[in-house]
């Protein structure tokens, strides 16, 4: 369907359909007409791949997807929006519709159902609240994906983005870096919505690693650590890892020396592989 990007032609469809803007639901639909196009092109739609879209709006972003790509299947978790939908997607016959919360949705299955043959990628427009949850479920789960593709609100993409190392990171950041290679796209302001939120927002990419940074025993204590190293990020790492952890001082500072590390440093300084030697130390230590 023309026209989606058109706020008039959005109201038209949504007030025949009877919908209204759902807050729980943190609904934001995207009304520039340039940006979906770049989130599509930029976001690995295109021949020879299947795209998993989370959250379609008014389908927006799906029709871009479906012009491109070989197969689009988007998560919807909003049932009101299924005739709107029907509506905006008619002409495209590549397109598959799922109700559901995504965070309920056997991913791994649906790859293999739907996508057979397939690259695959992620692209979304997440409600702000729940970006981060989605995001490291879908890094966590490993999935056969090479990319995703999300709008977040910009403070979050520049938190997730940020360089291992620097002031902006904190312990998403870690993970992201640990599963992928972030970057940021490009820039949405808050107009580019209706109704329009109160921040700006921001377009990131994640491209999956074929493998994981060496040297992690144990996944879970890392990402432990990672949480408990930035619950208090003010801190030394050695104060904020015992604090949230309830690990002995004595064991930590010996992790940090054990680590070559030295013993005032903060976690926002540490680097991925300074932060893997200290998570292997402390876990050894704690072993005894």
């Amino acid at each position: 369907m023309d026209g989606l990007s058109n706020i008039g032609v959005i109201r038209d469809v949504l007030s025949r359909h009877g919908f209204s803007f759902s807050k729980a639901l943190g609904q934001n639909f995207l009304v520039n007409p340039s940006v979906c196009p770049r989130i599509a092109q930029m976001g690995s739609a295109g021949p020879g791949f299947g795209i998993i879209e989370i959250g379609t709006g008014v389908g927006v972003l799906t029709n871009e997807l479906a012009r491109r790509a070989e197969k689009v299947v988007a998560i919807e978790i909003d049932e009101r929006l299924m005739p709107v939908l029907e509506e905006t997607l008619a002409e495209h016959k590549n397109v598959k519709i799922i109700n559901a919360d995504v965070m309920k949705v056997d991913l791994h299955k649906l790859i293999d159902e739907e996508f057979r043959g397939l690259d695959v990628a992620v692209c979304a427009n997440l409600p702000y609240y729940i970006t981060s949850p989605v995001i490291m479920m879908l890094l966590e789960q490993r999935l056969r994906i090479k990319s995703i593709t999300v709008m977040v609100q910009k403070e979050a993409g520049t938190r997730l983005c940020a360089p291992m190392g620097s002031r902006e990171m904190g312990a998403v950041t870690v993970a992201v870096n640990y599963f992928s290679e972030p970057k940021i796209l490009f820039n949405v302001s808050r107009g580019s919505f209706m109704p329009s939120p109160n921040v700006d927002s921001c377009v990131v990419r994640f491209d999956i690693r074929e493998t994981t940074p060496p040297g992690v025993t144990d996944e879970k204590f890392f990402f432990s650590v990672a949480r408990g190293a930035f619950s208090q990020r003010r801190k030394t790492l050695v104060n904020s890892v015992s604090g949230s952890m309830g690990i002995d001082k004595s064991v930590a500072a010996a992790a940090v020396q054990k680590s070559g590390l030295k013993e005032n440093v903060r976690p926002e300084q540490l680097t991925m592989e300074q932060l893997i030697a200290f998570s292997e130390a402390l876990r050894e230590e704690s072993l005894g």
